[in-house]
């Protein structure tokens, strides 16, 4: 027990480090920096984008996927745990202001989240399978050159574990958490057949996990964002009250209230922050992975779908869990994590926190299977296409192990292996901003929409 309690504070230790002011400077740096030199397309073009993404729907040039296809395998990665344990998490640690700092962090990282895309379909190559392949190790690789490689490999040892943590242990152990506690259903029965599902899924390659996500993700997001809402409507009045909560807890330290222990402003900040990215990963470059598969001929066209991504995830679905635990009231309870979402909806839903269970399944599952192939990716870069079984028979094993080992590890390892992930890509983005803005440029500049 002690060592697991010393191991446990050593990793709380070097991922409060990696987290700490000078990784948040840089991801939020990072995301202003290209906001100002593709001077605010992320944030003007937002109707354009879903124009875009209406579109997209079919192939629109060579790749391997359609645009809209893309997106969606970009959002079953991100849209997981992070918008229902990860939202939870950071208000019941830092508060309601963490909320606040995750909008800022997405609104910033819409234009990250743009810049990879783009610059993953730029410098994107052709797989041994003939498959298109891309994401930062690739825009590395193509883009800064052979000196650069080291970079690149950086990051495609960190994609390929981190992958572990954030896109596999974590959403194993929150599925089998939740479906324990709403329907007594056995841990190991979860992820018996948690196992045996993404396994069957992964033998198809990226057209099977892009046609999962395409199907699974617009539903299964749609009920859970109606769910959200009838909620928040249900106590149409504490709103008002909600946001001002929100705003002024972001600034002013939060006192302890009920089973809430209290959060100073740095906390919020981080956890917001943090969360915010675990949830969106604008700046981690595992989304770029996947556009770079897009059948498109415009780099920026897909960048301006790509940046959809962290605008529906944080801005629409994370928003709503966090406006649906503070306006019913169950911020202060002292809970944690799936079970503090779940009574936010078991206050208004007479079955909310199946509700929450069965999303949180879906969720979890799509991610699961988006991030394998970010996986894939990542090993195939570094060893080629003969390590790809062997890697999807370890990504598989991994499920147990993570339903099975403690939640707050699991987190800590998911933490760790993000901001390691984050730093080769967040250089090669700033390295790279001057390509992105004359592209950028160059497109609407003949372009009349």
């Amino acid at each position: 027990m002690a060592f697991s309690e010393d191991f446990a504070k050593i990793l709380a230790d070097v991922s409060g480090y990696i987290w700490g002011p000078y990784m948040l400077t840089l991801i939020l740096g990072v995301g202003l920096l290209l906001t100002i030199r593709i001077r605010g397309i992320s944030l003007l073009k937002i109707p354009y984008a879903f124009k875009r993404l209406i579109q997209g729907r079919s192939d629109q040039g060579e790749g391997s996927i359609a645009p809209f296809s893309a997106l969606m395998l970009s959002l079953s990665a991100t849209i997981g745990t992070g918008n229902i344990v990860g939202v939870a998490t950071a208000i019941g640690i830092g508060g309601p202001g963490a909320l606040f700092w995750m909008w800022c962090s997405a609104l910033l990282g819409m234009a990250t989240k743009y810049g990879e895309a783009v610059c993953a379909v730029k410098y994107r190559e052709k797989s041994e399978t003939g498959e298109y392949v891309g994401g930062p190790m690739y825009y590395i690789k193509n883009g800064l050159g052979k000196k650069w490689m080291p970079l690149a490999v950086a990051f495609a040892g960190f994609g390929a574990f981190a992958g572990f943590g954030i896109g596999n242990m974590v959403q194993a152990n929150s599925v089998a958490d939740s479906l324990e506690v709403a329907f007594n259903v056995p841990k190991a029965l979860t992820a018996l057949v948690l196992a045996v599902a993404v396994f069957a899924v992964l033998l198809g390659g990226v057209r099977r996990i892009a046609e999962v996500a395409k199907r699974l993700v617009p539903f299964m997001a749609f009920a859970y964002l109606a769910a959200g809402l009838i909620v928040i409507f249900a106590n149409i009045s504490e709103i008002p009250a909600a946001f001002i909560l929100v705003v002024k807890s972001a600034f002013q330290p939060v006192a302890a209230e009920g089973g809430f222990a209290g959060a100073a402003v740095a906390l919020a900040i981080q956890k917001g922050i943090s969360r915010g990215v675990f949830s969106n990963e604008a700046g981690l470059g595992s989304a770029p992975i996947a556009h770079a598969a897009a059948a498109t001929n415009n780099p920026v066209r897909q960048g301006t779908i790509a940046m959809l991504g962290t605008f529906i995830d944080t801005i629409i679905v994370c928003s709503v869990t966090g406006l649906a635990i503070l306006v019913s009231g169950v911020w202060t309870s002292g809970l944690q994590g799936a079970a503090l979402s779940q009574a936010a909806f078991n206050d208004v839903l007479p079955y909310g926190d199946k509700v929450v269970s069965l999303s949180l399944v879906v969720f979890a599952f799509t991610t699961i299977l988006g991030w394998s192939y970010y996986g894939e990716r990542c090993i195939e870069f570094l060893a080629g296409k003969k390590a790809i079984l062997g890697f999807r028979l370890l990504w598989v094993a991994a499920i147990p192990v993570g339903v099975l080992i403690s939640l707050d590890l699991v987190w800590l390892i998911a933490d760790i292996m993000n901001g390691l992930m984050a730093i080769p890509n967040l250089i090669a983005l700033i390295l790279l901003s001057g390509v992105i803005a004359r592209l950028t440029r160059e497109y609407y500049k003949h372009s009349t929409e």
